[in-house]
């Protein structure tokens, strides 16, 4: 294994993941917080995602936010946050070197913000919230729209960065409550991947992270399925093209039915020479791409194919991309299809011994919410997923009763594209 990966918890309960990789030449650190948009309630919405940025607004130790990320920078760093809607994240890669200066300064933001300059900070992320919107105020971001129709009243729904009246209506109490609420011991996960050592991660962790509380995990309601399918909710804009979203609800990563989902989402598109790609842009050109995923939470997956089209080819695009993915659930991978897609899912995994992003995902994300397998565990079960499998699972996620599409484009070919949804050729 060309990686050491330990798990340790410190004396107030903060977990530290180490993964040592001393092969390479940087590190990377990171702290994951278990809380985003679906820990927050419609009048709070956006609170994550505001407080995520106050932090770079500088603490206790750091007041000058210039100096701050100067002083990260001088050891190959580039302080980072990120708010999804189950967790959040705050990270910088660092020279080997450089970790002491990282964890000093990621601990000292994360337990001793000023959280400051609120007003400023406000009018900012209204700016960054015009991108999912248009001249109306209506949402236009597929993402947005496919889990608000998906979820409907469940916290899932709710937007990351929040409203324009949700986040022109919260305060500071609103924001230091929330903070005290959620940035807990129990609550977060330091990770250090890369070219670093354990015995130096947790010293290091323990001096940066002494004025971190103790306090609890989070813990979420799973959402209820959306309601029965198909259905298409379109939302029209003036634009040149449509973009859509085919989500079908599927399952999380720790489900036994997970391994073969993974080998359906590579089986129609890893690559241009598979299916999906093939037989709608390759061959008969019908869209510049498209794109199959699998998004997952703890308690909760999803099955998503994106593309983008001209108007008038729309329904023709997911005409013919439901009939790819009947083809797969009514014969299955040929035996080619499938060792391919084996074969690169473990090449992948492999790739990700190289990369401490990579690494401290896996392990580091993970840790918020359940003991992460190792790589080796995930690649035998993906190996070891059958034929019949593949077409067992294929049949059971992706159905026309399972099938939620949104769309965004101009008013043009919204009736042919809701007939073809609803239609589902072969599902």
């Amino acid at each position: 294994m060309s990686f050491s990966y330990s798990r340790d918890t410190l004396p107030n309960g903060l977990r530290v993941v180490t993964v040592e990789t001393p092969h390479l030449h940087s590190a990377l650190l990171t702290v994951y917080v278990r809380t985003g948009s679906r820990h927050e309630t419609p009048t709070s919405n956006g609170v994550s995602h505001f407080v995520e940025h106050l932090f770079f607004r500088g603490s206790q130790e750091f007041p000058d936010s210039v100096a701050m990320n100067a002083a990260v920078e001088e050891v190959g760093g580039n302080l980072n946050g990120v708010t999804t809607r189950d967790h959040g994240y705050y990270y910088t890669p660092l020279a080997p070197g450089g970790l002491q200066v990282g964890m000093r300064i990621l601990g000292d933001m994360l337990t001793r913000p000023l959280l400051s300059e609120l007003e400023t900070e406000r009018q900012i992320i209204l700016e960054e919230m015009l991108d999912e919107v248009d001249e109306e105020g209506r949402d236009i971001d597929v993402d947005n729209l496919s889990k608000m129709a998906l979820f409907g009243a469940h916290p899932l729904a709710m937007k990351i960065a929040g409203t324009t009246e949700s986040v022109r209506g919260l305060r500071a109490a609103d924001v230091e409550a929330h903070f005290r609420r959620n940035y807990v011991a129990g609550n977060m996960v330091v990770c250090a991947s890369g070219n670093v050592r354990r015995d130096e991660v947790l010293a290091l962790a323990e001096e940066a992270f002494r004025h971190l509380p103790d306090g609890v995990s989070n813990a979420e309601e799973a959402p209820p399925l959306g309601p029965q399918g198909p259905v298409l909710h379109y939302t029209e804009h003036d634009e040149s093209q449509v973009e859509f979203r085919l989500t079908f609800p599927g399952v999380p990563e720790q489900h036994p039915d997970y391994a073969a989902l993974q080998l359906v989402r590579r089986v129609l598109d890893d690559g241009l020479s598979s299916r999906l790609p093939y037989e709608v842009v390759e061959k008969r050109g019908l869209a510049y791409s498209l794109h199959c995923a699998l998004e997952t939470y703890h308690d909760v997956g999803l099955f998503e194919v994106d593309g983008a089209s001209a108007p008038e080819k729309a329904p023709q695009v997911v005409e013919e991309t439901c009939r790819v993915l009947a083809g797969l659930c009514a014969s299955g991978p040929t035996e080619a299809e499938l060792a391919r897609a084996k074969r690169r899912h473990r090449m992948f995994l492999d790739f990700a011994h190289d990369s401490p992003g990579e690494l401290s995902g896996w392990f580091g994300a993970t840790e918020l919410f359940r003991a992460p397998e190792p790589f080796g565990l995930r690649a035998d079960m993906v190996d070891a997923v059958t034929p019949a499998q593949v077409v067992e699972v294929a049949r059971r996620y992706l159905t026309r009763e399972r099938l939620m599409a949104v769309a965004v484009g101009p008013r043009k070919g919204r009736k042919a594209l809701e007939r073809a949804v609803l239609a589902a050729p072969g599902l």
